[in-house]
């Protein structure tokens, strides 16, 4: 894959595409990735569908090795306990 350098971009403009990159959980390199790629597109709808979906299951990924082994369990018992309870009532 070839690479590409851009050259003399204005501090404003590298600070917005780092923040956007933070904003969406990736590095500055896949953030320009994702942009140069939707561009070539010419905005095309699938392109960003594509890209989401690309990082839906990457973040998803990083979420289940976070929490490999863990038991999570029934919620139905803790839910019922605190419908039943007096909390929050006489307001």
């Amino acid at each position: 894959m070839p690479d590409v350098v851009i050259h003399d971009l204005s501090p404003e403009v590298v600070a917005a595409l780092e923040q956007n990159a933070r904003e969406s959980g990736r590095t500055l390199e896949a953030e320009l990735r994702v942009v140069i790629e939707r561009a070539a597109a010419g905005g095309a709808a699938s392109a960003r569908v594509d890209a989401d979906r690309e990082d839906f299951w990457k973040r998803a990924a990083e979420v289940r090795e976070r929490f490999k082994g863990r038991f999570a369990g029934d919620s139905t018992d803790l839910i019922r306990e605190d419908r039943d309870s007096d909390h929050g009532r006489g307001w």
